[in-house]
């Protein structure tokens, strides 16, 4: 068996380390140069479902070790702070601080040392007869040199803008979208990490603060309709982010990268097709609010490895049964991630949502920290075991 991985994110990474120790033939072809995809600043948590994935596949000092913990959450309102000890609510089941730049350069590292074959700064990816026996996958080298894989099975690890998605036939899908009316500007800054991941919530609007290594930081900062072309101010931002965050001595550092983020979600049904199997990004679109895109994704991957070695063995009823069972985890994750964003943003500033919404919102805050059972099953869904 071969199978052709289109992709070398998290996801694509993933499935190739699964498949590789289970002995499965497979090549990754990746259009962006090896270096790109090793700095790319993406999510930074994995919840403690993904983390499993590589504890059982043997991979967990490879890729999660000399990791610390992330056991609490600090949510600040209005400058008051509260925590919630989510691993120890979920059952002790905790979660891990791994920046996907990290988890993707030692999932890299481990497999090209191992010998595997990943094609970085592939071009004119296309693919053919996904709905045959014997699929094929055409592409020019990173010098220009037309390729071709055929394989028994592609994975669709290439991410919304990929070639994957748009390759099954546009009458196969039901196509999911909801745009979430709510802009979020990330800024990554060398200004110290929190000690504990931060959600703040005020009358000025949301922010956060999570660590990406001891001296960085990464801010979210949801920005108003008329703040758009704010992103470049940096001034502006750090007086935001000291405001919301309700820390006058929030140290300024320089910031290494910012981006804007439009909250959205989407969901396409079924994510596969003939012999083509669309993980993570690919699938769907998942607001960064709860970290769940990184955690669908490699969780994904490990569905899918599992369901390529059976069909090697000769059971092919996990990959008829792979989209089913991953879209209900992904309809679970859009809900939660849906509830959190409700309640994070709709909590403080009201311009937007109302003052009904707000006393809602609040009320939903406050019962994580009045109510054991409330509490115990929103950390069940941080942890990924719900």
């Amino acid at each position: 068996m071969t199978v052709a991985i289109v992709g070398a994110g998290a996801s694509g990474l993933t499935l190739a380390a699964l498949l590789q120790r289970a002995g499965v033939s497979f090549v990754v072809l990746e259009v962006r140069s090896r270096s790109y995809v090793e700095e790319r600043q993406r999510a930074g948590v994995l919840d403690y479902s993904a983390g499993q994935v590589y504890v059982k596949a043997g991979l967990e000092e490879a890729i999660l070790g000399g990791v610390p913990l992330d056991d609490l959450l600090e949510i600040r309102y209005e400058g008051s702070a509260r925590f919630l000890n989510v691993a120890q609510l979920a059952g002790g089941q905790h979660s891990y601080v791994v920046p996907q730049q990290l988890l993707v350069r030692r999932l890299i590292a481990m497999l090209v040392d191992s010998g595997a074959d990943i094609r970085f700064g592939v071009s004119g990816v296309e693919l053919h007869g996904i709905d045959q026996s014997r699929p094929r996958v055409t592409y020019l080298d990173e010098h220009g040199v037309p390729g071709e894989i055929e394989c028994d099975f592609v994975a669709g690890c290439d991410g919304f803008h990929g070639v994957s998605r748009t390759s099954i036939p546009q009458e196969a899908l039901t196509t999911y979208t909801f745009e979430h009316d709510i802009g979020w500007f990330t800024v990554l800054a060398d200004s110290p990490a929190p000690k504990h991941a931060l959600l703040a919530i005020s009358s000025h609007g949301f922010a956060a603060q999570f660590a990406r290594g001891p001296k960085a930081s990464r801010f979210y900062l949801q920005h108003r309709p008329d703040a758009k072309d704010r992103l470049e101010d940096d001034e502006w931002i750090w007086t935001q982010l000291r405001l919301r965050l309700g820390d006058d001595g929030l140290p300024a550092g320089a910031i290494t990268s910012r981006d804007h983020v439009e909250m959205r979600s989407f969901v396409v049904e079924p994510i596969s097709y003939g012999r083509l199997f669309l993980v993570g990004d690919a699938a769907h679109i998942i607001t960064p609010m709860g970290a769940k895109g990184m955690n669908l994704a490699v969780v994904e991957a490990a569905a899918l490895a599992e369901a390529l070695v059976a069909a090697q063995q000769g059971d092919s009823g996990r990959l008829a049964s792979y989209s089913a069972t991953c879209l209900h985890r992904t309809w679970n994750y859009q809900e939660f991630s849906r509830w959190m964003t409700e309640m994070v943003h709709d909590a403080g500033d009201d311009s937007l949502a109302g003052p009904f919404r707000r006393q809602l919102a609040k009320a939903r805050l406050d019962r994580l920290f009045t109510s054991p059972p409330a509490a115990a099953a929103f950390a069940d869904l941080m942890a990924g075991i719900s």
